[in-house]
């Protein structure tokens, strides 16, 4: 029997997804993984690891030929493409939490993985803790998937909730939210629906076999959401939710938008609060599941990472099967 292979990773990015996977390999040993060097911005900063640990150089993790899993965790796009087709390259398996980045290269990141035969997972940079990408990929891998449609940025959720459940305004819930960490310091990304398109542009290519560049899909955030709108909801038994859906229509293509939208209150995703995602699937002959997790902060997102290590070490891939062994779906509009 195959015994699974001993992961050593080179990790880019020490922030909060980073420093708490670090902490958790630190505490489970028997895992079988080690992190080798962490590769930073700033040499300067204060961190809670041994100084040898990390490097400002990318090539002291993609040149080292014992280091076989990268992590890359960083904020940037630009150098996190880099850094992902050069580890693929140079037949390293990659981990990454980069939304943005994904959905800007994924043409290429496909076409890297087919030509490499190299593992590329990104679970964490979908919903943090749940596992939605492996479900899409393993679970729904066949034509009777009718509809998904979910929360998947936390930051937004967050605002949404605090302006509804505490009636505070627009900047308020926003200013609470950068406070707690949930919203980052320019939340244009999040705020006005950057963030969740990004995430749900790949989701598609998982669920449907749909690749397609983000400003070929319908979206807004939630800028305009004011107060008063949130008082009109609530006297009809409404929320309001940034809401991601994707729908399989009678002519076979899928109508796919990112948009604020009322939802009854007893529909499953105004059950999500706060920092929390959640993902309705309707199938044929299954009707609805509901996923539900925490889409935000460092363990949940950490968590998410460590799943797709743990994958890695039965040489696990995703196969795309929506696209390359079906007819890919056709983008409405």
């Amino acid at each position: 029997m195959e015994t699974h292979k001993q992961l050593t990773i080179g990790l880019f990015g020490f922030g909060v997804v980073g420093e708490g996977l670090y902490k958790i390999l630190k505490q489970k040993p028997s895992f079988n993984a080690t992190i080798k060097k962490v590769c930073i911005k700033n040499p300067g900063k204060r961190r809670e690891a041994p100084e040898e640990l990390f490097t400002t150089d990318r090539d002291a993790i993609l040149n080292d030929p014992s280091i076989n899993v990268v992590v890359e965790v960083i904020n940037e796009s630009g150098p996190a493409y880099e850094i992902v087709s050069t580890a693929l390259k140079n037949g390293k398996s990659v981990v990454s939490a980069s939304k943005k980045m994904i959905a800007e290269h994924l043409p290429e990141l496909l076409e890297l993985q087919q030509r490499t035969g190299e593992s590329f997972l990104y679970e964490s940079a979908a919903c943090a803790s749940i596992p939605v990408i492996r479900n899409l990929e393993e679970y729904y891998d066949n034509d009777l998937l009718h509809s998904i449609k979910a929360i998947v940025n936390g930051s937004t959720n967050f605002i949404l909730t605090k302006m509804f459940e505490e009636k505070l305004g627009f900047r308020e819930a926003l200013d609470l939210a950068q406070k707690l960490g949930f919203a980052e310091s320019d939340p244009k990304l999040d705020v006005e629906g950057f963030d969740a398109v990004n995430k749900w542009s790949f989701l598609l290519t998982h669920a449907y076999g749909i690749v397609e560049k983000t400003e070929n899909l319908v979206f807004s955030g939630i800028q305009f959401v004011q107060g008063r709108d949130a008082d009109v909801a609530r006297e009809k038994h409404f929320d309001i939710k940034l809401v991601a859906q994707a729908k399989k229509l009678e002519s076979g293509k899928v109508a796919a938008f990112v948009l604020p939208q009322f939802i009854k209150q007893d529909d499953h995703l105004a059950f999500v609060k706060n920092e929390y995602n959640g993902v309705v699937i309707e199938s044929g002959f299954a009707d609805k599941q509901f996923f539900y997790g925490k889409g935000a902060g460092s363990f949940p997102t950490a968590s998410a990472v460590l799943s797709d290590l743990s994958a890695l070490r039965y040489q696990y891939k995703y196969e795309y099967k929506k696209l390359y062994h079906h007819t890919p779906h056709e983008l409405d509009g």
